[in-house]
């Protein structure tokens, strides 16, 4: 464990010391150590002496080292109980011995080591040990005096000094005994229990000081300590204190006579209940010190004990009550209040009493500050002696102050218990005395009072003398300074005092307080004002100066106090010190005008100190101010009529504080909720109730608005209604009718100022307050609001005062109906009309019944109405729109009357109006405002074009009620559908929307047309519209279309682009709506529009960029393709389309004849014949001359459309649309579709590098790719099952193929027509179209006829054709694009006749075009052959063309690889005895056309 180890570490410490000087203790720790190891704890320690015997040993030596080690060792061993009781002696006896050695280290560890055996199981017990222990200690204690030794030792006597009543237990009398010993030390024997002949006597005395204060219980409890007390330590004292001799030794010195003066007061403060004679007996010989020839410290000790007594209450409550108010003793208090006296007056006397005087000053100025006061170092003897006295008069003077202190203390006990009670006015008869403390203080007073007032005059009387000479010369520069002596700041203090005591029974008197008080404000306001310093001496004492600041602050503080405590006071007392400071103001008011400066400021101060203190006492009396108000309010209204500038802003800045004071105190709000007031007699005779005192406070601001002639004043008055509204608006109740006069008393007045004041307020009204203002009072409300919305003074406040409208309708609606959350959520038109329908209406949650709801909103509308005609343009489509925005956010609130009321009388009244005006308005240009001057010409101001004239104007405001309306239709059509004569309303804005649209601005044409739009879109999806308003729109889209076909301007095609915008999204959404007939007429409408667009000439055209007409039909065309019910007339909708590609078909027969019979007429084949090839080959298909179709390209069926700009747009788009069609429709127009694809690839021929026939390829390969395989289905109910339709189909596709092909593709073109990277698309888009033809057509299953693969074959030919039949000198020219065209589509003849096994799916129509293919290729290869027979013949030896050279290869190459299928080499043109051998031997393989060309092939082997 730690202890045995730490033990161990000592005893080798031990060791290590005594190794050379001391073997024996050396060899005794070393055993020791051995020992210790075979022991286990404490307790075996104790029980072997071999441990303790070595510490004792070490002891003995009695050196200081190993004297140091063994005591801390023994502290360790008796700390843990580690030692036996039995012991104890011998370790006493060493520690005695001890504690004679005079090293300090020694001692104080035999000090501790004593005070270790006191707290332990060691203590002793046997009053020998005990006063061997106790003494060991007094002679350490007594040589070192340390405090924490002293304070030990009292520990150790608290100790063993129990509490009890009963015979004295053995601690008891041992703490008998050991204060018998101590007080018998103290008066200067010896100690006989405690065996110590004499100590210091002050240490002992220190000791019983310390005892008396601490131990008091013990004296009042036990008897043999209570004797000891009477006999020997009072004896003691008293002995002591007495000098009649002079003092010598010890007893004379400060420190004992100051030990000695406490004890004294310790007896006199804590044991005069017991001891009266004692205390009565020292009290006496204090008081008689005081009278003696003793030094001055001696009496400034005693001075401290008297203050000490003077300044805590209970002692000197005991002492009067034991000692001056018993007959039988002497008056003590009464005595030591003449001693502090004497004491005082001795300041007359003294030579230095000026000096002292100032040094009493600067001590308690210190005090004050809470600066200790100390003397400097460098002070001479006579400041010394200066010091000293005023020390001693300051202590004197505190004590007197103490005795005051402690009679007001217990007079303010007495008054709360009830004994005594407080004048509550003039008036009223003297207290009665009912009580022991009233008595009490009654008695001290007649006793104490003249003398403690005698010498506080005597102090005042002195300092009035002072200061010096050299300070009055200082202070007599000072000329224009204002100086408060410390005398002033006391009086002032004591005025004060009287004020807040006396209050209730001053009466008339207040107005000398105020004077006084008026004057004060002055002084602390004055720039140049201090407080009076101490005396020279008294700086030159002190530490540092004091300032007089906190003199002024002080001040200033009980200056605010005394009127903020008036809520405390009589009501009869408060109206007087009003009444006074009316008096004090009024006192000020004559000459200010025409004083001097210095004078009339300090006139106006006055005035300012009395508005100042008015106000405090109305704020701190809101509970009971009617009896106050008229007349304070009444003198401010009187100040604001001054003349004066400065009076006038002092009384409105009061009368706006004392407003919002009084209507912002929490007791005016209860009182009026309540409409009581509080018990009160001056409250109950007063004329104003409860609830008239909200008018009366707001009464004067009406008064001075109506009656005062200056304009700043009636600017002020509308101020404070503004500081009202905002600080307390919302705790208003019955002035509101006051307030909206006052307002609208403002808006019809035409100053600019107070109009904006006067709106000021009403907007916090309309924003914060609605809610507080009465029902009957909001109608009022609207039309002040209405009045400053009308004013022409301020267009900005006219606005404003419109958009308070509508939060007024927000409030009204939200006070009707207050929906729940689900409610406020919905959003469907549809539901908000049942929830209408229904009329729901909970009108327990409602603060206005149904008629005032109504009654309001009327009016709110009828205001807005109104506005909607003012001649500001601004104002007047300010007003509609909230007119309309109110109707929107609460229509779904509004009765089915209210609606009914709100579009005849409102909504349908300002359109016309509205258009009214902007038909017969002025179209002359405005000019702007006037500027100035340059040049000798007005400058005017700029107006905007669409702005200079009162018809635009109008027109601006129609656009406003237009949207309006579609607003209110697009949220409530529905509803509105049910009132009844809507139909007749819905009739006239058609009407109009006509008129507009064709007759109207742009801005109104294109306002009409989404009124119209956005209510048909919005119902229309949830089926609320019914077909005539559907009708009715179109029938007004088509009036305008027909109406302005050739008119042309930007007005116009942007009235015609929303048109068409609006016919694509009413569609889009309307769709179902739409029957056969409707959509008939759409289409209709569609054709008029796009002859339109084509029709108007427009420089964006000629620009190459399609003009914003023509893009907004083409955006407008993918979303009116028929919906699913309407899908017969897909045909119809295409072919309306397909007539405006660059030329419809000469002739078709009709859609309806076409459905019937599903083909149609095939003989209108154009001017198609025949020609001869280059190459020899005969075409049998007829197609266009080149006349005819450059008549195609350049002549249509409509004068003066942009062929090229409009038909690159609408290509795509026509593709788009004709892929998305059903195979029902789709398959009536296919021929003409691909016969108008077709034309569209012509204009490659005159335009080489145009879009159009580019868009028109890619769409023929779009169209062939999704649907050549559909064309081929034999399913009966297939939309082309009829075989002539089909062949119709095909017939087109493959002239398409043969004009474009043959005639267009892989031709030379002039180098500086196509750039490099135009001509590689071109070629992409060449090859890409042969690819189809060649890979998606002609390797289909398709069911063309074989005349139609034969001209298929023959267009791939005749593409193959063009090398071979070109001269040999010419062939060199040939471009290489051209050339390398020529081989794949050769190629692509050479893929359709092979045939391989594993990768070809062979099919019928792949065996017909096989067949078809191998006589082409067969033909073309001889002839090829041939035309190099001859050409290297006509060469001779001339090099051969590498293009020829090459082809040669290329073909015999694919000879070698080619492949036929057997069914292909049975129509090979071979020797019928050939044709058996393949057929029944089964040699097949697939190279019987090198048969057919083996003599060609022989010709070849012979050439070069």
């Amino acid at each position: 464990m730690a202890f045995m180890a730490v033990l161990e570490s000592d005893l080798r410490a031990l060791s290590a010391e005594a190794r050379r000087r001391y073997p024996a203790v050396k060899d005794g720790a070393e055993h020791a150590i051995i020992k210790l190891r075979s022991l286990s704890s404490p307790s075996e320690i104790a029980d072997n002496e071999d441990i303790l015997r070595i510490f004792l040993m070490a002891c003995e030596v009695r050196t200081v080292k190993l004297s140091v080690i063994g005591l801390s060792c023994l502290q360790k061993l008796i700390s843990h109980d580690a030692v036996a009781p039995s012991a104890l002696k011998e370790i006493l006896s060493t520690l005695k011995e001890h504690a004679e050695m005079t090293d300090d280290t020694v001692q104080l560890k035999t000090l501790q080591t004593i005070l270790i055996i006191f707290q332990s199981h060691m203590h002793p017990e046997d009053e020998e040990s005990m006063a061997q222990a106790l003494g060991i200690c007094l002679r350490l204690l007594e040589s070192n005096r340390s405090s924490d030794s002293v304070q030990n030792e009292y520990d150790t006597v608290s100790g063993v000094a129990p509490i009890t009543r009963e015979s004295l237990t053995k601690a008891g009398t041992v703490g008998l005994r050991l204060l018998e010993d101590v007080t018998a030390l103290a008066a200067g024997g010896s100690a006989t229990w405690l065996r110590i002949s004499s100590v210091q006597r002050s240490f002992a005395l220190d000791i019983l000081e310390f005892v008396l204060s601490n131990y008091v219980a013990i004296f009042r409890t036990l008897v043999p300590y209570e004797q000891v007390l009477r006999h020997k330590i009072c004896s003691l004292l008293m002995t002591s204190l007495r000098t009649n001799a002079e003092l010598e030794g010890e007893a004379g010195e400060a420190f004992f006579r100051r030990l000695l003066l406490r004890s004294v007061a310790h007896i006199i403060r804590l044991y005069s209940s017991f001891l009266i004679t004692e205390s009565e007996v020292f009290l006496s010989m204090l008081v008689r010190v005081t009278t003696l020839d003793l030094p001055l410290w001696h009496h400034i000790l005693v001075l401290e004990i008297l203050r000490g007594f003077c300044v805590e209450v209970r002692t000197m409550r005991v002492l009067f009550q034991n000692f001056d108010m018993n007959p039988k003793n002497t008056n003590v208090v009464e005595n030591i209040v003449k001693a502090l006296a004497r004491v005082v007056s001795s300041l007359q006397v003294q030579e230095t009493s000026e000096e002292s005087l100032a040094a009493v000053a600067g001590m308690f100025s210190s005090k004050a500050k809470g600066i200790e006061w100390i003397l400097d170092n460098d002070a001479s003897n006579a400041a010394v002696l200066v010091a000293s006295e005023a020390h001693a008069i300051t202590l004197a003077i505190e004590g007197l102050l103490g005795v005051v202190f402690t009679i007001a203390t217990l007079t303010d006990e007495a008054v709360d218990t009830g004994e005594l009670e407080s004048p509550r006015c003039e008036s009223d008869p003297p207290a009665k005395l009912t009580g022991k403390i009233a008595f009490l203080c009654y008695s001290m007073v007649d006793s104490l009072w003249l003398t403690i007032l005698d010498t506080l005059s005597l102090i005042l009387a002195s300092s009035s003398q002072s200061p010096g000479s050299k300070r009055t010369e200082l202070l007599a520069d000072q000329r224009d300074g204002i100086i408060l002596t410390p005398k002033n700041v006391q009086a002032l203090r004591t005025l004060f005092n009287i004020a807040h005591r006396l209050h209730n029974v001053l009466g008339p008197s207040w107005v000398l307080v105020l004077e006084t008080l008026a004057a004060l404000d002055r002084t602390i306001h004055s720039p140049h004002a201090t407080t009076q310093e101490v005396s020279t001496t008294a700086t030159r004492l002190s530490r540092e100066s004091s300032g007089h600041y906190s003199d002024f602050n002080i001040l200033s503080s009980l200056n605010s106090q005394l009127f903020e405590s008036s809520a405390l006071m009589h009501v009869s007392a408060v109206k007087s010190l009003v009444y006074a400071l009316c008096q004090l103001s009024q006192q000020s008011l004559p000459g200010i005008a025409g004083g001097f400066p210095p004078t009339s400021s300090q006139k106006i101060g006055s005035i300012s100190f009395s508005v100042e203190r008015m106000i405090s006492i109305l704020v701190n009396n809101v509970h009971r101010v009617e009896p106050l108000w008229d007349p304070i309010v009444g003198h401010f209204l009187e100040l604001a009529e001054n003349s004066n500038q400065q009076l006038r802003s002092i009384a409105l800045d009061a009368l706006d504080r004392s407003i919002c004071a009084v209507l912002g105190s929490d007791q005016l709000q209860d009182r009026v909720a309540s409409g009581s007031y509080p018990d009160s007699q001056h409250i109950k005779n007063a004329s104003v109730d409860s609830r008239s005192l909200e008018r009366v406070v707001i009464s004067p601001l009406r008064v001075l608005y109506f009656s005062a002639q200056s304009f700043e004043v009636r600017s002020r008055s509308l101020k404070i209604l503004l500081h009202v509204l905002e600080r307390h608006g919302e705790k208003l109740h019955d002035s509101w009718q006051d307030i909206l006069e006052l307002l609208r008393s403002v808006a019809c007045g035409a100053e600019k100022d107070l109009i904006t004041l006067g709106f000021q307020s009403l907007r916090v009204i309309m924003n914060d307050g609605l809610s507080s203002i009465p029902v009957d009072c909001l109608q009022v409300c609207i039309d002040v609001t209405g009045a400053y919305s009308a004013q022409q003074t301020e267009l900005n406040i006219s606005l404003t005062a419109i958009g308070l409208l509508w939060t007024t309708t927000d409030f009204i609606v939200k006070g009707h109906i207050r929906l729940s959350s689900k409610d406020s959520e919905k959003e469907d038109s549809g539901k908000r009309v049942e929830e209408l329908n229904s009329n729901k209406v909970d009108n327990q949650s409602s603060i206005f019944n149904v008629d005032e709801h109504d009654k309001l909103l009327i009016s709110v509308f009828s205001l807005l109405q109104t506005l909607g005609a003012d001649e500001r343009p601004e104002v007047r489509n300010s007003a509609i729109r909230t007119l309309f925005q109110t109707l929107g956010t609460h229509g779904q609130k509004l009765s089915m009357s209210m609606w009914e009321d709100c579009l005849w009388n409102y909504v349908f009244p300002s359109l016309d109006r509205a258009s009214h005006m902007a038909a017969t308005s002025s179209r002359d240009e405005w000019h702007g405002k006037e500027l100035g001057t340059q040049g000798g010409k007005a400058v005017h101001m700029l107006i905007h074009h669409s702005r200079n004239t009162a018809q635009k104007q109008w027109d601006e405001t129609l656009v406003v009620v237009l949207g309006g309306i579609a607003r209110l239709l697009r949220s409530f059509f529905p509803y509105l559908r049910t009132l009844s004569n809507f139909w007749s309303g819905w009739q006239t804005l058609i009407n109009f929307v006509k008129s507009s649209i064709v007759n109207g601005s742009k801005e109104v044409a294109l306002a009409a047309i989404n009124c119209l739009q956005t209510t048909i879109l919005s119902h229309s999806v949830k089926g609320n519209l019914p077909m005539a308003y559907l009708e009715s729109v179109l029938d007004v889209y088509e009036h305008f279309l027909l109406e302005s076909p050739s008119r042309s301007d930007k007005a116009i095609d942007r009235v015609k682009q929303e048109i068409l915008q609006g016919l694509g999204e009413l569609f889009a959404q309307a769709q179902q709506g739409f029957d056969i007939d409707m959509y008939k007429q759409l289409l209709e409408v569609v054709d008029v529009a796009i002859k339109a667009t084509l029709a108007v000439d427009n420089a964006a055209a000629d620009a190459g960029c399609i003009p914003p007409l023509q893009r907004t039909m083409l955006e407008t065309l993918p979303l009116l393709c028929p919906s699913e019910h309407l899908s017969s007339m897909w045909s119809l909708f295409l072919q309306s389309i397909l007539k405006y590609l660059p030329r419809a078909p000469p002739t078709s027969k009709s859609i309806e004849d076409a459905k019937q019979t599903g083909e149609t007429d095939s003989t209108q084949a154009d001017n198609w014949g025949k020609r001869e090839s280059p190459n020899g080959v005969m075409s049998t298909s007829p197609r266009l001359t080149k006349d005819s179709v450059e008549s195609e390209i350049v002549t249509t069926s409509m004068s003066g459309v942009q062929c090229s700009i409009f038909s690159e747009k609408l290509i795509p788009v026509f593709v788009d649309l004709f892929l998305r069609a059903p195979d029902s429709e789709k398959y009536i127009i296919y021929p003409e579709v691909i016969q108008a694809l077709g034309r569209c690839m012509t204009t490659r021929r005159d335009s080489a590098d145009g879009v159009v026939w580019r868009l028109a390829v890619e769409g023929f390969n779009r169209i062939l790719v999704t649907d050549v395989i559909r064309l081929s289905q034999k399913d009966e109910n297939h939309p082309c099952n009829s075989r002539s339709a089909r062949n119709r189909i095909w017939k087109e596709v493959a002239d398409v193929f043969e004009i474009f092909l043959v005639g267009y593709c892989g031709r030379a073109l002039p180098s500086n027509v196509l750039s490099t990277v135009a001509l590689k698309a071109d070629i992409s888009l060449d090859m890409a179209f042969l690819t189809i033809l060649g890979d998606e057509i002609l390797k289909s299953q398709i069911d063309a006829p074989s005349d139609i693969l034969q001209r298929l074959v023959s267009t791939l030919d005749r593409c193959a054709s063009r090398t071979c039949s070109l001269p040999v000198e010419t062939v060199e020219l040939l471009p290489s694009h051209c050339f390398r065209f020529s081989l794949a589509c050769l190629q692509k003849i050479f893929i359709l006749t092979s045939f391989e096994t594993e990768v070809d799916k062979w099919n019928a129509t792949r065996s017909e075009v096989s067949k078809i293919a191998i006589m082409v290729l067969l033909e073309r290869c001889e002839h090829i052959f041939n035309r190099f027979l001859i050409d290297e013949a006509d060469l001779g030896e001339r090099p051969f063309p590498s293009a020829r050279l090459e082809e040669v290869v290329f073909i015999l190459e694919e000879l070698a690889r080619l492949s036929i299928h057997p069914d292909t080499a049975s129509i090979l043109p071979l020797h019928p005895h050939l044709k058996h051998g393949i057929t029944t031997e089964g040699i097949h393989d697939g190279r019987a056309h090198l048969l057919v060309l083996h003599p060609s092939l022989c010709e070849l082997v012979t050439s070069r």
